[in-house]
């Protein structure tokens, strides 16, 4: 497992790619980047909670949600890479979330019904490579398979193949990126 530092470098070297920035190395004012910034109290609640400090963790947790209006519990493992362009109104409660993940505004990982004592079993399973466009809907215990991307406002209720792409409500895969076939809605 990286450490806090490992992790918030690999971040940030990822967002800086993708915004087109220099491959400079992190510095501490990038964590007042508004894109940084939420995925760097995600980090710093997750390794309070991970050393024992569950209600430090849960206060940056809610200085999060309070400041940037994201949800993520403290206890959700998250690989190294992870960009968040927007985060008003997304809720993050998967059950985990890998590596060079890209999630825009508003989406939601859950469980189906209220789960108030977080089921992982009842939760999503994010994979690498994953992207998770503007207000998609990701429910119950499925996973997005690596590389695959959930289109807007999608609601996926079903497992989603590595590389292909999910969309409408409720999902359904219209191509995969691993062929040049489009699949029948």
């Amino acid at each position: 497992m990286p450490s806090l530092r490992e992790t918030l470098d690999a971040d940030w070297a990822r967002l800086a790619r993708a915004s087109g920035r220099a491959q400079a190395g992190r510095r501490w004012v990038h964590h007042f980047s508004p894109r940084f910034a939420p995925v760097s109290l995600i980090r710093h609640a997750h390794a309070l909670e991970r050393a024992g400090w569950r209600r430090l963790a849960k206060l940056v947790q809610l200085l999060n949600f309070v400041v940037f209006g994201i949800e993520v519990p403290a206890t959700l493992e998250i690989g190294p890479g992870l960009i968040i362009a927007h985060t008003q109104g997304t809720v993050l409660g998967g059950a985990s979330i890998g590596r060079n993940v890209t999630i825009f505004h508003q989406v939601t990982l859950g469980a189906r019904t209220a789960d108030f004592s977080y089921t992982l079993a009842l939760r999503p399973v994010v994979e690498d490579e994953v992207t998770l466009t503007a207000g998609a809907k990701v429910l119950g215990p499925v996973t997005l398979g690596r590389g695959c991307v959930v289109g807007a406002n999608a609601v996926v209720l079903a497992d989603v193949p590595a590389g292909a792409l999910a969309v409408g409500v409720p999902a359904r895969i219209v191509a995969n990126h691993g062929s040049d076939d489009a699949l029948e809605p």
